[in-house]
């Protein structure tokens, strides 16, 4: 069967030349003369793919991929910028609102071809990739013989890739769910009135953030970014708030996850508060060690300083000290810890 792909495209010889190609290539392809038209084919059509200009009348590529990924059958359709713009910011900016490639004008068929061959076929992997994160919830449901709005959930499931560096959201931004990460790392910072960031968790495969604010309904208090290239899933709030209310059980089980993200919080500022720096980033370092469930692992030293409240000089003075007392080893980026006896009673 024919996978059909909407191009949204104000140049009318682009738009054309475009669905030539994708249709000797074996795709269908239905089309729209600007942005507005785009979101209202894309709602009714649900295309295989999506490639949309920037600059366009009426509606922008930007507001277009806004609308889409705000609704829960378009929010998980790949989407490629087309742009004529090739400045890293327009790039940024584009990726980090949730779109899966970007090609700048003028590009060439195999290009074309591969950008869309390329995301459609991770998005079928996406599809048939289950966590054991999401499979624990699954098989969570499946004991619940009167209840499929948590089965409905995981199959309505939006994937977002991200690189490294890429943010998530930002501080400010409206929550629209909670998240769970099926691959990669990201982390969770505050950025101080002085532009210090201060990184309050780093979370894992497997591992749900964004609760709170989810589930209060307020604004992102903290930024989220990918320290690794990275694959997480978004649970949307609204079937997320409807679960909750019907089902007590599935309730406490996000409280009790909830629970442990505020305890790490509020252990991580005690020991910011009382720790001496030798202590915090002994802390630090085990902290890191868990996260990675490996006694060798890459962090910068931005990172680490951001995770324990710490100058960067501070940290590497005290990597060299340590390193010196034979605690740890560690070559550019990576720390192998050496005695986790030693760093775990280290003294205040």
């Amino acid at each position: 069967m024919k996978q059909t792909i909407l191009i949204i495209e104000d140049n009318t010889d682009i738009r054309e030349s475009t669905a030539e190609i994708l249709e000797l290539a074996g795709y269908n392809t239905i089309t729209a003369e600007n942005g507005k038209l785009g979101v209202e084919m894309a709602q009714k059509q649900l295309p295989a793919l999506i490639i949309c200009d920037i600059m366009m009348p009426e509606l922008d590529g930007y507001g277009v991929l806004y609308l889409l990924s705000k609704q829960q059958d378009t929010a998980v359709i790949p989407f490629i910028f087309l742009t004529a713009k090739s400045e890293r910011i327009d790039m940024r900016k584009g990726m980090e609102m949730g779109a899966d490639d970007y090609l700048t004008k003028p590009f060439d068929d195999i290009e074309l071809l591969n950008a869309i061959e390329s995301r459609l076929s991770k998005q079928q992997k996406s599809q048939e990739f289950y966590t054991q994160g999401l499979k624990k919830l699954e098989d969570f449901s499946e004991s619940i013989t009167s209840f499929e709005g948590l089965k409905n959930l995981l199959a309505g499931k939006k994937v977002r890739n991200l690189k490294k560096g890429q943010l998530l959201y930002f501080d400010g931004d409206a929550s629209q769910g909670i998240y769970l990460v099926l691959s990669g790392k990201v982390k969770i910072s505050k950025i101080t009135e002085d532009g210090r960031e201060l990184v309050t968790a780093i979370h894992c495969t497997d591992e749900y953030f964004g609760m709170y604010d989810a589930i209060v309904n307020r604004t992102h208090s903290e930024n989220a970014e990918a320290i690794e290239d990275s694959s997480v899933c978004l649970l949307y709030k609204e079937q997320l708030d409807d679960i909750l209310e019907k089902n007590a059980a599935l309730a406490m089980k996000f409280i009790h996850l909830l629970s442990e993200t505020l305890h790490q919080k509020e252990e991580q500022l005690i020991q910011m508060a009382y720790h001496s720096v030798r202590k915090r980033l002994a802390e630090t370092l085990l902290r890191v060690s868990e996260i990675n469930n490996n006694p060798t692992f890459k962090i910068s030293r931005n990172d680490l300083a951001a995770m324990a409240g710490m100058a960067t000089e501070t940290v590497s003075r005290t990597l060299s000290d340590f390193k010196e007392e034979v605690l740890l080893d560690k070559k550019g980026a990576e720390i192998t810890l050496l005695s986790v006896e030693k760093l775990r009673k280290m003294k205040n």
